[in-house]
């Protein structure tokens, strides 16, 4: 069991902030977790966290505490019949290495998930969504450790709770669990989903004839790349803020003062905003205060330029959601968590 005091965080974070864990450990299995919290920090009642990819946190200062990280492998089918592939995934895995890992193998329903930065173990818990495909649309079971009663439940789809960037593990479980594996049911025949007028437009652009799962893949990946920043050049956690939903009434009454207001119709009657649209209607588009920043070509992210502290761009995302909520009346929820 190894663990390291006062340890530098920056390199487990997609934002790049240099804050420091008192403790640091890494986990590979459920046995080493639960040895690490029996026998470690955990067990002098020390606050602990559970670390993935990094991929979705802002951390804000140092933790005076635990962190574990989570390295737990593997690629495994564990089932199949006519239609379908059941693979378990461990939830340390790289989300993108697993959806080319589908791909190659010819196993459908999460290639509009290409390029999504973090892994597996994040995929429920934010029910990561892209390009008309959300997780829940392919997702079987999880296996969870539950880190105070030190044991293994399983979850399936219902009682995940998922929502829009939800899930149980957010709200009611929130801290209580650390995500060991998730199993997905993959399609042996692919159901295509080009809906979203992006991908249309690229596979148009390639020039494809014939649609793939490794197409569509492609595509997504091409959309990403020209709008979104690579983690490894400018520190971001992609999408910073969900895309608010207004019923009909308000969203007709934001549509006859502001006509090119970007919106969808959703379940219920109710309308989904685009949430970058708001955002740089109202000027913040490419802004920039000190390392802190709104990426100049989304702006639903924010970025560290080199050195900016976690508080730094909170207090940047608070000035967001204040001036969308001045000028429009809608309020915006961070999707990414604040540590």
């Amino acid at each position: 069991m190894s663990i390291v005091e006062n340890y530098s965080l920056r390199h487990l974070n997609t934002f790049g902030i240099d804050v420091q864990a008192r403790y640091f450990s890494a986990f590979s299995s459920a046995a080493e977790l639960e040895s690490l919290l029996r026998e470690g920090p955990a067990a002098n009642g020390i606050p602990n966290m559970i670390l993935g990819g990094g991929s979705n946190i802002l951390l804000t200062r140092n933790f005076d505490g635990y962190v574990l990280k989570n390295e737990i492998s593997g690629i495994e089918v564990v089932r199949e019949d006519d239609a379908h592939i059941y693979v378990k995934v461990g939830a340390g895995v790289n989300w993108h290495s697993f959806v080319m890992d589908c791909i190659a193998n010819n196993r459908a329903g999460l290639e509009n998930l290409s390029l999504i930065p973090g892994n597996v173990g994040a995929s429920p818990m934010q029910n990561i969504g892209a390009y008309g495909v959300e997780i829940k649309d392919n997702f079987h079971e999880l296996e969870a450790y539950h880190l105070h009663d030190h044991a293994i439940v399983t979850f399936d789809n219902a009682a995940c709770h998922f929502g829009y960037r939800e899930s149980v593990f957010k709200r009611q479980y929130k801290g209580q669990f650390a995500i060991l594996s998730v199993t997905y049911r993959l399609n042996k025949n692919p159901h295509f989903n080009t809906s979203y007028g992006a991908i249309e437009e690229e596979l148009k652009h390639m020039g494809i004839q014939e649609l793939s799962i490794k197409t569509i893949s492609q595509a997504v990946i091409n959309i990403r790349s020209s709008k979104l920043p690579d983690p490894k050049q400018i520190g971001n956690a992609g999408s910073f803020f969900k895309n608010p939903t207004v019923d009909a009434a308000v969203y007709e009454q934001l549509k006859a003062a502001h006509p090119n207001i970007v919106a969808y119709p959703v379940e219920g009657g109710h309308y989904k905003l685009a949430a970058g649209w708001l955002i740089e209607q109202c000027g913040w588009k490419g802004r920039r205060e000190g390392d802190a920043g709104v990426h100049a070509r989304q702006a639903l992210v924010l970025v560290n330029y080199g050195n900016a502290t976690g508080r730094q761009i909170y207090d940047l995302s608070q000035q967001v959601l204040d001036s969308v909520q001045e000028r429009f009346g809608v309020e915006l929820e961070r999707e990414v968590n604040i540590i």
